[in-house]
């Protein structure tokens, strides 16, 4: 039992749900919650299936190169902790790496390859880009969203405009979030040379950063609602997601100490969470005020 909580531990199921949701709301988005074709609605679990075990892979793979760092910023997580050896990390994220692809293969040529792309990125982040600072940064927004991108090539094979807003708004408060990140994890990036806002220009630049980026979320909010593309039920949801986001972004200006940015870090992910409800109910409802 030890061992299986370790690999849970490792690949942390709670965040590879929220990155699976993440597929569905963008189905939810491509097709405005109007599944009627059997051929597409099987489809849908595969892309679940995809989210989940590559974000699953992805984070088994960055705890095996992040091992040393995580010695110093996060000593009590699998690796270091001596409850999973390192090379059984790779085993696992292998493993899930060949179940995402096999889902994304039996969906369509679109996902496979869009797949491939998110898969080749969070590998390069895991093994060189997380070192490169924002542009590390910017790398793990493109994963986080891309799902959105995905769920939609999963049942429609194209772009719709609310599709491409919610993804930027996802990457813009992902990008703030890895920000922040870097002022949690400063100690260890620094003894590791890895070049994050924070290590190079120190905790106030990164906390200006990562607000910019949040408040940038909450601006591309307001735009699917001018447009006319979601109904009522999005308006709730992403005016709490948005309040949260914007006291956020004042509480890292005005405390950019380790624990304050920890602690934003964490908000910010519920902030996620409640955007990401913003998205399902205010797509998949859409057709009540079209």
């Amino acid at each position: 039992m030890r061992e299986v909580e370790a690999v849970l531990r490792l690949i942390r199921p709670i965040n590879c749900t929220l990155m699976g949701i993440a597929v569905l709301a963008g189905i939810v988005v491509a097709t405005r919650g109007r599944l009627t074709e059997t051929s597409r609605i099987v489809r849908i679990p595969l892309g679940f299936v995809t989210g989940f075990t590559f974000l699953a892979a992805a984070n088994a793979v960055n705890d095996y190169y992040d091992r040393s760092i995580d010695a110093v910023n996060e000593p009590n997580r699998p690796i270091p902790s001596g409850a999973v050896h390192p090379n059984e990390a790779l085993v696992c994220a292998a493993v899930l790496s060949v179940i995402g692809f096999m889902a994304a293969a039996f969906t369509n040529v679109s996902s496979l390859i869009i797949a491939l792309v998110a898969w080749l990125l969070f590998t390069y982040y895991a093994t060189k880009g997380k070192r490169t600072g924002l542009v590390g940064n910017l790398i793990v927004s493109a994963c986080v969203a891309i799902p959105f991108i995905y769920g939609g090539f999963v049942v429609e094979k194209e772009f719709t405009s609310l599709m491409v807003i919610f993804a930027f708004m996802a990457f813009m408060s992902t990008a703030g979030r890895e920000i922040t990140k870097g002022i949690v994890d400063a100690e260890g990036d620094r003894i590791q040379g890895a070049k994050t806002l924070a290590v190079l220009y120190g905790a106030s630049t990164a906390a200006v950063s990562a607000g910019f980026f949040y408040v940038f979320a909450v601006a591309l909010s307001v735009l699917p609602w001018l447009l006319n593309e979601v109904s009522v039920w999005y308006v709730p949801f992403v005016v709490v997601a948005d309040a949260g986001f914007l006291s956020s972004s004042l509480s890292l200006l005005h405390n950019h100490s380790r624990e304050n940015a920890r602690r934003v870090k964490n908000l910010a992910r519920v902030w996620m969470v409640i955007g990401l409800l913003a998205f399902i109910l205010g797509a998949f409802e859409a057709r009540l005020i079209t």
